[in-house]
């Protein structure tokens, strides 16, 4: 944790020059420096979430900009936090495309003066000018996102994705995407390596541009989205470490974020963390960071949790026999794994495809340096004529299982 807790959830987190981290919480937009946190402003909408976009342009330095679609936009310059000059009225999702910001209202997308981000309305005729675009759909949705990209803007509502090419008011143009997946918030769109991630209420979407969004790659986690409370979305947020993606979501009755979906692309896995209660998540350029609903500021890193070990399982898929109707039963099994001083590692077997009610302890592994090599023995009792069977490893701290295999007799149909 950084510093000490801020007494309400989290509404926002930005960095300031890729290293500066700040929260708001309970209406103070607060900078963390030194182990603590100061806040530089205070008076502000206790409710509504913030977006966070670097600015230098006219200004005499790198400026971090601020909004929240209720308060005047805001701007820190390294120093203090004051009202953005000329900015929108209820401007909200603030980012930085082409040394322009942009915002929205409403329907509208508004650019400001080209590196001039304190003037959105004069207008002299040329293509320096600010601009204002009205982006309509016939479902009367406003946007709720908005993505800067590589020559585009991606913008966002509840349940369509649109594209804005050029930057000036000239060449300036959007085109649709689709019209059956959107974003369920502005903090629900992360990407990372060139493509685009978006949590949308019936899943999780993955986006590279020329083709619709899919989510055939988040099936492994459908439930989890089939199962969001669907009166708690506004809570949902994603985010990056620069190699793995989370996303923080509500499951069933649960009125906060309570589950992370945690993908590796480079495996094409996932893992999913319960009882964790992230809003807000951002990088900076060494760190990654999580604004918690207990008003927590947390950081990624390290074996435990703010000094605690970490509790942890992990399921197998259901095994089968090669004929998925014949019957098997597992003899033995072989487990190489560290595990460390002050860690534990026990196993279990489940004849079940599915559930959590008939998992059977198969035996555990004590700590030892370096790498061992374990070998389990099932009686019949264990691991009875089934099937399917599955194999569960849970414990407590760090480890590290680098192999699995079993012994498994296939027995013949009857």
């Amino acid at each position: 944790m950084l510093g000490s807790s801020f007494s309400f959830p989290v509404k926002g987190l930005g960095v300031w020059k890729n290293n500066e981290l700040h929260a708001v919480s309970n209406g103070a937009w607060n900078r963390y420096s030194g182990g603590t946190w100061s806040s530089l402003a205070s008076g502000l909408n206790t409710a509504a979430e913030w977006s966070f976009a670097n600015f230098d342009g006219s200004f005499p330095g790198i400026n971090l900009i601020g909004a929240n679609g209720v308060d005047p936009i805001k701007v820190y310059d390294g120093a203090t936090v004051a009202n953005l000059a000329g900015a929108p009225a209820n401007g909200n999702y603030i980012i930085n495309y082409m040394n322009r910001a942009f915002c929205a209202v409403g329907n509208l997308l508004q650019a400001s003066e080209l590196n001039i981000a304190t003037n959105w309305t004069t207008i002299v005729g040329n293509d320096v000018d600010p601009y204002t675009i009205s982006v309509d759909t016939t479902d009367g949705e406003t946007i709720n996102a908005l993505k800067p990209g590589i020559g585009h803007v991606t913008i966002f509502k509840p349940n369509s994705m649109h594209e804005l090419f050029g930057s000036d008011p000239s060449n300036v143009r959007i085109e649709p995407i689709t019209f059956e997946v959107g974003a369920i918030n502005n903090k629900s769109v992360i990407t990372l390596n060139g493509t685009m991630y978006i949590m949308h209420r019936t899943g999780i979407y993955r986006y590279g541009g020329g083709t619709k969004p899919s989510r055939d790659f988040s099936q492994p986690v459908q439930w989890y989205m089939d199962n969001l409370n669907q009166t708690a979305i506004s809570k949902c947020c994603a985010g990056t470490d620069g190699q793995k993606l989370y996303f923080s979501i509500p499951v069933s009755s649960s009125t906060t974020t309570d589950t992370v979906l945690v993908y590796d692309p480079e495996f094409d896995a996932w893992s999913v963390w319960n009882d964790f209660t992230a809003l807000h998540m951002v990088q900076t350029a060494s760190t990654f960071h999580f604004g918690m609903n207990d008003g927590k500021v947390i950081q990624l890193g390290g074996t435990t949790d703010n000094g605690a070990a970490i509790t942890w399982e992990r399921i197998s898929k259901p095994f089968s026999a090669e004929q998925m109707s014949r019957k098997i039963r597992w003899t033995r099994m072989w487990l190489v794994a560290d595990v460390p001083a002050g860690s534990t590692l026990n196993v279990y077997v489940s004849p079940s495809a599915t559930g959590n009610s008939d998992w059977v302890s198969a035996g555990s592994i004590a700590p030892q340096t370096g790498v061992q090599s374990a070998r389990i023995i099932f009686t019949p009792q264990q691991t009875a004529q089934s099937n399917y069977m599955r194999v569960k490893f849970s414990g407590t701290g760090p480890v590290t299982v680098r192999e699995w295999d079993r012994d498994e007799i296939d027995f013949p149909i009857v």
